[in-house]
């Protein structure tokens, strides 16, 4: 039985990860941690792991590293789209896998690091370009603007209240244009929603620069009332 410590501050991400490696009878996720504390924590608690770890956690990677030399453990990093596999691979990580990546891969990436390999597919060394992502694209076009603020919340784990409230709408408003999302991205729930956003980097790009906007026009409607 190999140990996994998953440690991702996405909520959806991490949910997704866990169900997919829950698959393999070989492997165990022990502890899954949100930020860096608690991840260098189960590092020490639990010797001797895998841990599948988010680069975008921004860890100090070469006292990580000692880390897991001094506990036995193997690191494997998720990268971001922008992210360079080589850079990990020569701090000395065992494996690398992009947001993108699909179950069977992550599963065989975790296999080959847990007995003593380094992985990093070929086709993984740089994620795909915008204009190799054909589904993300037609899929980016279809959705509506309100439709892919909805999409842009999904993905950082709001809850259908949540959105309702941020969007200024109703709860059964926020499910019917699910549906509609749910059509046109060809999935049957919010997980695999987000699942898919993050898999397509340009529909993942889209859905974060609408994040921020809808962030910033937050921030400027809450600033008279500070101010007052």
């Amino acid at each position: 039985m190999n140990k996994i410590i998953l440690a991702d501050s996405q909520a959806i991400f991490r949910a997704g990860t866990a169900k997919v490696l829950a698959m393999d009878e070989e492997l165990r996720i022990i502890a899954q941690c949100t930020d860096i504390e608690r991840m260098n924590h189960a590092i020490t608690t639990f010797p001797g792991s895998i841990v599948l770890f988010a680069s975008s956690l921004r860890p100090d990677l070469p006292r990580l590293r000692s880390m897991l030399d001094a506990a036995g453990s193997r690191g494997i990093v998720i990268a971001e789209h922008d992210d360079s596999a080589t850079i990990f691979l020569q701090q000395g990580f065992r494996g690398v896998v992009f947001r993108n990546v699909t179950g069977p891969a992550l599963v065989e990436c975790v296999r080959r690091v847990a007995q003593g390999e380094t992985w990093v597919p070929p086709h993984l060394m740089q994620s795909d370009s915008p204009a190799e992502d054909m589904v993300g694209t037609r899929v980016r076009d279809r959705l509506t603007p309100k439709e892919m603020r909805i999409v842009a919340l999904i993905v950082q784990g709001c809850k259908n209240r949540e959105i309702a409230q941020r969007l200024k709408t109703t709860e059964q408003v926020i499910k019917n244009y699910l549906r509609s999302i749910y059509d046109k991205t060809g999935v049957s729930d919010r997980l695999e929603l987000a699942l898919f956003t993050i898999h397509h980097r340009v529909l993942a790009q889209a859905a974060a620069e609408m994040g921020s906007r809808l962030d910033a026009e937050e921030q400027q409607q809450a600033a008279p009332t500070a101010v007052a």
